[in-house]
């Protein structure tokens, strides 16, 4: 057999189709959209919309049954803003789907009705995966388009256009559209003792030890980033960087690019405004750690993993299991 280009010896075929707001099958065509797409999408009979309040996702929730998504005539009670709306994209059947913020009370909703954010959606499996990935795109259009209502040129005031995919001052014309901030994130191996650096930041949950990351910056790749922001926060320098997997991230508006990186020095030296703790785990260490994790939960006393669906929990996970 041929190998090719796009031939991988990898754990799995495509890593980033397994962590969170990864899936997301609707067909966005936001190079084709004409001036009126979200009217022409909310007067489509099997329209169906996203509806945020305060930022954070409204659902359904009775018993077991969480649903999402809003027919036009169950919005009215949450008080929609129209004027901001999104469109997303369309199902294959054509079916339109949107978001759109809504000024109701995030907590003081009134059952069966509940609100909650993009990190309690994935850590508690409340959405499937597509509905979780259509999540991800409307949480980021819509924060972006919150944060961009006057222009950063001449401070007029900027209007949405084909759907919330492109922002136009109204008094100046400069053009502006969704933004993306890429994160490098790292796991840096040892190859010759088999360990993995893993640090936890202050503001992690009791215990939690995840993979080091940091901002991609201006007039930087990602294996200088990774390189970087290893030697920065842990004072590791790292040779080869291999890319692995990506994940969109909602909080607001990131790209979490995951890689391996190796290691070409061994004596930890880390930042201490950015780390709590940085060391070295031995391979079974980081196996008995996400073991744990899988069957009880995170338990005082012990180290923890990010959470399942965190690209961080792949990056240790694929380690693993490469062959």
């Amino acid at each position: 057999m041929t190998s090719s280009l796009f031939d991988f010896h990898l754990p799995h075929a495509e890593p980033s189709t397994l962590v969170a707001f990864a899936e997301n099958s609707l067909d966005r065509r936001s190079e084709y959209r004409a001036a009126d797409c979200v009217e022409a999408a909310f007067a489509a009979a099997n329209v169906h919309a996203f509806a945020f309040a305060g930022g954070k996702l409204v659902v359904k929730h009775d018993e077991q049954i969480v649903d999402p998504l809003f027919a036009p005539y169950e919005l009215a009670s949450l008080d929609p803003i129209a004027d901001e709306a999104i469109l997303l994209g369309y199902l294959k059947n054509g079916e339109p789907r949107l978001a759109i913020p809504v000024k109701a009370d995030p907590d003081t909703l009134h059952e069966p009705l509940r609100a909650a954010d993009g990190r309690t959606l994935y850590r508690q499996q409340m959405l499937g995966d597509d509905l979780l990935g259509q999540f991800a795109q409307a949480s980021s259009l819509l924060t972006w388009n919150l944060n961009n209502r006057f222009c950063g040129k001449c401070g007029g005031a900027n209007r949405s256009e084909i759907g919330g995919y492109r922002r136009v001052c109204e008094a100046c014309g400069h053009t502006i559209f969704p933004r993306t901030d890429p994160v490098a994130i790292m796991l840096v191996i040892d190859i010759e003792r088999d360990l993995c650096l893993l640090g936890r930041s202050p503001h992690f949950p009791e215990g939690m030890y995840s993979c080091l990351a940091g901002f991609v910056e201006p007039g930087e790749t990602i294996e200088h980033a990774v390189r970087r922001e290893t030697l920065e926060e842990s004072g590791i320098r790292v040779g080869r960087v291999r890319y692995h997997a990506s994940q969109p991230w909602p909080m607001p508006h990131s790209l979490m690019i995951g890689c391996y990186g190796e290691a070409k020095s061994f004596d930890i030296h880390r930042d201490e405004q950015e780390l709590e703790d940085c060391r070295w785990f031995t391979r079974s260490e980081t196996a008995e750690m996400l073991e744990r994790n899988a069957a009880t939960g995170a338990v005082s006393g012990t180290t923890s993993p990010p959470p399942k669906g965190a690209i961080a929990h792949r990056l240790m996970r694929d380690w693993l299991d490469w062959s």
